[in-house]
């Protein structure tokens, strides 16, 4: 989709968005209730957890922590699916449509094992009996994919109406049952001190006009791991494995690097792959940054979203702009970049020409996305 071709209708409306959180807000110092202690795992690797467990605390700055799971039975009080239609459904509401005008699912998710795929699984929750569909997976890119396939899916012409969902039930991945744990590793419990649960949904709309309400401008996506080893995932072949097999071997277990081997590659000589991917985007559409109300970084910690911050002041973007909800819910991968949409059309007062800015650098193998959206008023 070219720049110039935002000002030609179909113009891509935010008609409704939807948010969900499993539970209750969970402090950190629960999380190993709810998630589990490890005790079987190495006693390297467990006196490193009791170290490492205060700095977390303090290098993250996340108060509470949503998971879909009862501690105490050891069930999960949810799925993906369950959490997509909720959020779904709380969009549909804000825009004031029913399911049945719908004719377009696009689902973002970190990655997925299921057959039938998330999509259509959620269209038969919703009671749609027939609409376009499609599953993307993709890691934290993903639920900017399912945006940027439906922005452009409206802009054409072939949909009128999609639902853009994204959620992410980290816990499934978490708990002391899922791990082999006499194999387990310090890059593998990592992550259960920043991941939580959740999901978040967006209506489009096609519209002939931009009046009233919050369009959205452009969306963007590339990849620049090509060269680059991947700093995060499992160790599972593409090909299905033996349970049994995958399990002692811990091939399913999902690590994701930290420290000097995660910065060597997100650092370059000439500056972090986010700045450089984020000027790309902006240079490409010429975003006007005079404009910027809200910039959404879509990073698991507070200390890495500090850095990249020092580094986004010199493309002119202030630091007073930076908007996030992880400190009262961790982070919830994919959706967080559709939630922190929610929160905003639903809490915040916006004036005429305020744009929205997002971006996002995953490291399974250093993908990137973003979007502009914009408020218009007649």
């Amino acid at each position: 989709m070219s720049p110039s071709s935002i000002d030609q209708p179909p113009f891509v409306k935010l008609a409704g968005t939807g948010s969900y959180l499993p539970g209750e807000s969970i402090p950190m110092d629960e999380i190993d209730r709810y998630l589990g202690e490890m005790p079987d795992a190495p006693q390297k690797v467990r006196h490193w957890l009791e170290r490492i467990r205060p700095l977390m605390k303090e290098m993250l700055d996340i108060e509470y922590y949503h998971f879909a799971i009862d501690p105490v039975t050891r069930q999960f009080t949810e799925d993906n699916i369950t959490m997509s239609v909720k959020a779904a459904q709380q969009a549909l509401s804000d825009a004031k449509m029913e399911a049945g005008s719908i004719d377009l699912i696009l689902y973002g998710s970190a990655h997925q094992d299921q057959m039938p795929t998330a999509s259509v699984r959620i269209q038969e929750q919703l009671g749609i009996e027939q609409c376009g569909e499609i599953s993307v997976h993709a890691n934290c890119t993903s639920a900017y994919k399912a945006l940027l396939l439906g922005y452009d899916l409206l802009k054409n012409g072939r949909y009128r109406n999609a639902l853009v969902i994204s959620s992410s039930m980290s816990s499934s991945e978490l708990i002391t049952e899922y791990y082999n744990q006499a194999l387990v590793t310090k890059e593998e419990l990592f992550l259960r001190y920043f991941l939580s649960d959740g999901a978040a949904a967006l209506v489009l709309k096609a519209e002939d006009e931009r009046s009233d309400g919050l369009f959205v401008d452009h969306v963007y996506m590339e990849s620049i791991g090509g060269k680059k080893p991947s700093a995060m995932g499992n160790k599972r072949p593409a090909y299905w494995m033996n349970p049994k097999e995958e399990f002692e071997k811990g091939y399913h277990h999902l690590a994701q690097m930290f420290q000097e081997e995660l910065r060597a590659n997100f650092h370059d000589p000439d500056g972090s792959v986010f700045l450089k991917g984020l000027k790309r985007m902006i240079t490409k559409y010429g975003v006007d940054l005079s404009m910027l109300r809200f910039f959404q970084v879509n990073f698991p910690s507070k200390h890495i979203t500090e850095l990249v911050m020092e580094e986004c002041e010199s493309l002119g973007i202030p630091r007073k702009t930076l908007y996030s909800k992880m400190s009262s819910m961790g982070y919830i991968g994919p959706p967080m970049a559709l939630l922190c949409l929610d929160k905003i059309k639903k809490e915040e007062k916006l004036n005429p020409g305020d744009t929205l800015l997002s971006f996002v650098t995953e490291v399974s193998k250093f993908m990137q996305a973003g979007y502009v959206i914009r408020y218009y008023q007649q």
